[in-house]
């Protein structure tokens, strides 16, 4: 996967997770069709994924600035 993947990844769905933590009107639109029971598990699935999709921007992050700084061959060629 190349970086610029791997960065989009992570912050499209760091986006989603955190919009669906911060939103109070998951639970009310939940609580209207009466599906507020499910709303006490959603914690145990958002904020792990949260945390995953933070470190995968790290890692992308980590893995372009080791790449500017030593370039493969094959990545010096495609320029």
């Amino acid at each position: 996967m190349s970086n610029k993947t791997l960065l989009a990844t992570g912050i499209v769905g760091s986006v989603i997770a955190a919009l669906c933590c911060a939103t109070p009107l998951l639970a009310i639109l939940f609580g209207t069709l009466g599906l507020g029971a499910w709303i006490g598990g959603v914690d145990y699935v958002v904020l792990p994924a949260l945390a995953l999709f933070l470190v995968l921007i790290i890692y992308a992050l980590i893995r372009n600035r080791a790449t500017q700084h030593h370039p493969t061959p094959d990545a010096e060629t495609k320029v």
